[in-house]
């Protein structure tokens, strides 16, 4: 890059920086100049901006409102690809009984991080498990080519508005995610869109046949882990998913929460370990368990007789390779 063109790049950034630290409109932001430099430098620049942005240090610290976050990071994606994010929520936290029909910070922040691997998720197959809105598995399935994606909840209400921000997003529903060499549908986002598909996943009744059945590369899950219930019931699914592997081919799953309470973080460790034939080999990197800290937790099933899981805070290391 010419010295000129290096002094723009930074200017450019200097500018998202001060006005995303300062909450200020949106319509405020260099968009236009992001997009002629994007001509150029490519998907590099936008992770630049998102480390200007939403993982700045201090943003780590003190995260903006979902809200402000969300609208900024569907302005982002739009600046690429020509198109954006568009997601109807529920204003209430909690509304008919669920907290599934808005959209958590966990899920913004596991959707950075797919922003800056999308490689992770390209040409494999992903199983969200609690998508509620849908924000992180919209992300994905328009920036990361994966070659299905497969959304789920268990809520009524949310797996109906869950399917409506789908089509709202231009994406086609396949009826049957349980019989993929069917899908012949054609998405109207792109020509490499995946298959999606919505399925009604109930964690304590959902059995092992139907799990196998959905062939998932890629499990997701973000905000999921509130309550000890809860928590044992993602580590059966987990368990009963790995069973399902019968080739030696690794199965990832990343879990993002929000370290609201340390004692919840660490039975969810402490669970996952104990249900499997060996201990998990874990490195835990969370140094600052604030309310509102978030962490991504990724966890491989057993190839060669070895089980590996580990921590990544919010802010931190762009890659969640052992």
């Amino acid at each position: 890059m010419a010295p000129e063109e290096s002094e723009e790049t930074s200017v450019l950034l200097q500018n998202f920086e001060r006005r995303f630290l300062a909450a200020r409109a949106l319509r405020s932001f260099p968009w236009q100049s992001l997009e002629e430099k994007l001509r150029h430098s490519g998907s590099e620049l936008l992770l630049d901006v998102l480390q200007k942005t939403v993982k700045h240090p201090l943003c780590v610290k003190h995260p903006p409102s979902v809200k402000y976050a969300r609208c900024f990071l569907s302005e982002l994606i739009r600046k690429p690809s020509g198109d954006s994010v568009t997601l109807s929520e529920s204003t209430a936290i909690i509304s008919h009984g669920t907290t599934g029909l808005v959209t958590w910070n966990a899920a913004l922040y596991l959707a950075e991080w797919a922003l800056e691997n999308t490689a992770a998720f390209t040409h494999r197959t992903v199983l969200e498990l609690g998508s509620g809105a849908g924000l992180t598995g919209l992300v994905i399935c328009k920036m990361c080519r994966p070659r299905a994606y497969v959304f789920s909840d268990c809520h009524s209400h949310v797996l109906e508005q869950l399917q409506g921000n789908i089509l709202l997003n231009g994406f086609l529903l396949e009826p049957d995610a349980t019989a993929p060499a069917q899908h012949t549908g054609r998405n109207t986002h792109t020509s490499e869109s995946p298959v999606v598909t919505v399925e009604q996943l109930d964690w304590d009744d959902v059995t092992a046949p139907r799990l196998a059945a959905l062939r998932p590369d890629i499990i997701l899950a973000a905000d999921v882990l509130y309550c000890p219930e809860i928590i044992l019931s993602l580590v059966r699914v987990l368990q009963r998913l790995s069973a399902c592997r019968k080739d030696e081919q690794a199965l990832d799953a990343y879990i993002a929460f929000t370290i609201r309470n340390p004692e919840t973080c660490q039975l969810f460790t402490t669970e996952l370990a104990a249900t499997s034939t060996e201990r998990w080999n874990r490195t835990c990197l969370v140094g600052n368990t604030q309310e509102n800290r978030c962490c991504c937790y990724w966890v491989q099933h057993p190839v060669n007789g070895r089980t590996r899981g580990n921590f990544r805070e919010g802010g931190g290391a762009r890659h969640l390779q052992p």
